[in-house]
């Protein structure tokens, strides 16, 4: 079953916004909704979808601070990795050194974790659990009927970089793990970054300087 993605580039960030779908139920989900929830809402709209879960990768800012007004719209639970919890507590008051004021995050109404399976109408994501970026950072892993492998991954690895780890809670050891694990899945593997274009597993493998060998 082939998989409606869309997206919306939002915040003074430049954050890719998702917005995914099973085609055959309309049943969808938000990744990193970080501003601009009109602009969020407008794309589920003009694709009739049924929102059923907000996901944000990880805590920081940029993938956060619209989750309150787009689970006010929606009525979706927010998820999130418990480990990412307190970044996304602080959001509000981060953004404040941007001249970016926000209100507070609401508690996520579940956690996501290792292994765990987010079914959307009848396609099911894996959730991976890739920290070094943040502590709690996940991606979600899917595979269409057609052979066709989705990775949606966050800050962790974009076309030609790969996420800070100076930032607190950051670890340059366990991203590095991370993109070991990342680089072990189909090189044909889309990745959609939470900044940037889209790339593939492959591509990074062979030309992504900071990608391990």
């Amino acid at each position: 079953m082939s998989l409606l993605v869309d997206s919306v580039i939002v915040s003074p960030f430049q954050t890719n916004c998702y917005i995914i779908a099973c085609p055959k139920t309309k049943k969808g989900i938000i990744i990193d909704p970080g501003d601009e929830p009109e602009r969020i809402l407008a794309v589920t709209r003009f694709h009739q979808i049924t929102v059923t879960a907000i996901v944000s990768t990880h805590g920081h800012l940029d993938h956060v601070l619209a989750v309150g007004a787009v689970k006010e719209a929606t009525g979706a639970p927010f998820l999130l990795s418990e480990l990412d919890l307190p970044i996304a507590q602080s959001a509000h008051i981060q953004a404040r050194l941007y001249d970016w004021f926000a209100e507070p995050v609401p508690a996520p109404d579940d956690f996501l974790q290792e292994g765990q399976t987010l079914t959307v109408g009848e396609i099911s994501f894996q959730v991976i659990h890739l920290p070094g970026h943040t502590p709690g950072h996940i991606a979600l892993y899917f595979e269409d009927d057609d052979g066709t492998k989705h990775l949606f991954s966050g800050d962790v690895l974009f076309a030609g970089s790969v996420g800070r780890t100076d930032l607190p809670g950051g670890n340059w050891w366990q991203l590095q793990n991370s993109l070991k694990r990342l680089m072990s899945l189909p090189e044909e593997t889309i990745v959609y970054s939470g900044h940037g274009r889209r790339t593939t597993i492959g591509e990074e493998r062979r030309y992504n300087p900071f990608v391990p060998k």
